[in-house]
């Protein structure tokens, strides 16, 4: 067997129809930019999530990166300053803290819970705490993997400090926090629609959920040069318009966002089940409300490396999201704060390996996965 990580091909084969349907349709009426499936795309995702706006962009990178924007011009000021903080995780992509320079103020790595790996509450309250919640302007928190983070704690605390919350949801769509939709939670969401995602296009694409008004405005004039008249601007914007074309592949695969992440969930399960015994492996606890865009394991012992040899040899595809902690990068080493050692995001980085999780495998494919892991650990 040869099992990818996820299976594109096969994801577009099973609703072909549709998304053949979507893409001629906007070859016929040619209305490339801005065209009706932008706003209906926005329209369906705003229901969806339960919120009073949605803007669609060009990536997820430039949600966030307009989201924080939007949060900077309404306080006052066209960007942030470098004296601001805004708070984040080490352990996740590079656009999270990226976006936050982007915006003018300065990433805050705070250490993550090692079972959830997402940013740990208690770790936010204590830096909070020796001083700096006067620099302090904002927390993301990342979804990573589709695991919810604990948005009751994290919210509490931005309430108490005064802070905005802007939800990292690349990687978490049509996920859940206590049966509400991560996105809605928090002062704003940052949505990636790259192909890999839960809900992915053909190429790139992004929103930015909110039920603040302003933000709502403020974020919608920057996606087109940052003025309601593109000829008499107020902002420095950018051009980040979601394409049609991937607006109208994203309405086609919509219907199926809510099947595939049951079938992740169910993948999820049978992995866990079926690595139960084994006890150089930690797997993902299924938190409620998780959409496993990857299904990611800890292996204990540093046999994480061999272990990836093994099933590559087996032609069983891996990754290693993420083998470098953001503040160990070149590009943060004087643009970033590290407030305390991150001790279990730089573990969690030499242990983790994500497995194929892609929706439609069969039951063979997950087994083959299961009994290619086992017989690893058995033959060591």
């Amino acid at each position: 067997m040869n099992i990818p990580m996820l299976d594109l091909k096969r994801q577009y084969q099973y609703m072909k129809s549709d998304i053949d349907t979507a893409i001629k349709n906007c070859l016929e009426h040619q209305l490339w930019i801005m065209g009706p499936e932008v706003k209906q795309l926005e329209e369906k995702i705003r229901e969806f999530l339960e919120v009073k706006n949605c803007a669609g962009c060009c990536s997820g990178t430039e949600a966030i990166v307009l989201a924080l924007r939007a949060f900077a011009i309404k306080s006052g000021s066209e960007f942030f300053s470098s004296e601001d903080e805004i708070i984040t995780t080490p352990f996740t992509f590079t656009a999270t803290a990226d976006a936050i320079v982007r915006s003018g103020a300065t990433p805050i790595f705070i250490d993550i819970d090692p079972v959830s790996f997402n940013i740990n509450p208690d770790a936010i309250l204590k830096y909070l705490k020796c001083g700096s919640a006067n620099k302090a302007k904002g927390i993301i928190p990342v979804h990573l993997y589709g695991t919810p983070c604990d948005m009751e704690a994290i919210g509490e605390i931005a309430k108490k400090y005064n802070l905005f919350i802007l939800e990292d949801v690349a990687q978490a769509f049509g996920g859940k926090w206590k049966n509400k939709m991560l996105g809605s939670i928090g002062n704003a969401g940052a949505f990636s629609f790259f192909p890999s995602k839960n809900l992915g296009c053909f190429g790139d694409g992004g929103m930015v959920s909110t039920n603040d008004d302003e933000i709502a405005e403020i974020t919608t004039s920057l996606i087109k040069h940052g003025g309601k008249d593109k000829y008499n601007v107020q902002h420095i914007g950018y051009n980040a318009r979601l394409d049609t074309i991937q607006a109208s592949i994203l309405l086609a695969k919509f219907k199926y966002v809510e099947e595939f992440n049951n079938r992740r969930i169910k993948i999820a399960k049978r992995y866990n089940e079926g690595l139960s015994e084994i006890e150089e492996i930690q797997p993902p606890s299924i938190v409620e409300g998780a959409v496993f865009h990857q299904y990611t394991i800890r292996i204990k012992n540093g046999r994480r490396n061999e272990l990836q040899t093994f099933l590559k040899q087996r032609s069983i595809a891996t990754m290693v999201y993420y083998p470098f902690c953001l503040h160990q990068m070149q590009v943060f080493e004087n643009r970033a704060k590290v407030p305390e050692p991150l001790v279990e995001a730089e573990k969690a980085s030499k242990e983790v390996l994500s497995l194929p999780i892609e929706p439609l495998m069969t039951i063979e494919e997950q087994d083959y996965v299961i009994e290619t892991i086992k017989e690893f650990f058995e033959k060591r």
